[in-house]
């Protein structure tokens, strides 16, 4: 398996699955994820529960948007995604497959290879398309700028 398409795939219907700092707790109605020509079979938003002191004023929301159709273009879906969560205001985005997610670890370089999209709010998109690209160098450096801005993000008021 070389491309992040088949990744997620793995266990039948895809699913990408969304996290986002800043937007509130108050998830987004699934009409909202209706982007690039395509909509999602399933949105399932979960707020993260114990969130960090740091984290709860600005919101942490996940979702998890199911396509059975596993020939859609996921790359351009997600891109849009991400940018969607980022549009309305001080945010950070990013796409990770299952087991990515961890209080300790946020888009820390130990997870860069399993986080396959990012965004920071006034910034364009980045979606990875297979793993050789998760693995290299200057993935790990543009997962390494955007935990800077979420670091950013923390630290104001």
């Amino acid at each position: 398996m070389t491309g992040i398409q088949e990744g997620l795939c793995l266990l039948g219907p895809a699913m990408v699955t969304v996290f986002v700092i800043g937007a509130g707790n108050e998830p987004l109605p699934p009409q909202a994820f209706q982007l690039a020509g395509l909509v999602p079979d399933e949105v399932h938003p979960f707020m993260l529960m114990e969130q960090p002191t740091a984290i709860a004023p600005l919101g942490l929301m996940s979702y998890d948007l199911t396509f059975r159709d596993t020939s859609l273009p996921l790359h351009v879906y997600t891109r849009e995604t991400l940018r969607r969560l980022c549009a309305d205001g001080r945010a950070v985005a990013w796409a990770g497959f299952e087991g990515s997610f961890h209080y300790d670890h946020l888009l820390t370089e130990d997870m860069a290879s399993s986080v396959y999209g990012c965004c920071v709010s006034g910034a364009e998109p980045e979606v990875a398309r297979d793993f050789t690209i998760l693995r290299g160098a200057a993935w790990r450096k543009r997962i390494a700028e955007t935990r800077a801005a979420l670091e950013e993000l923390l630290r104001q008021p």
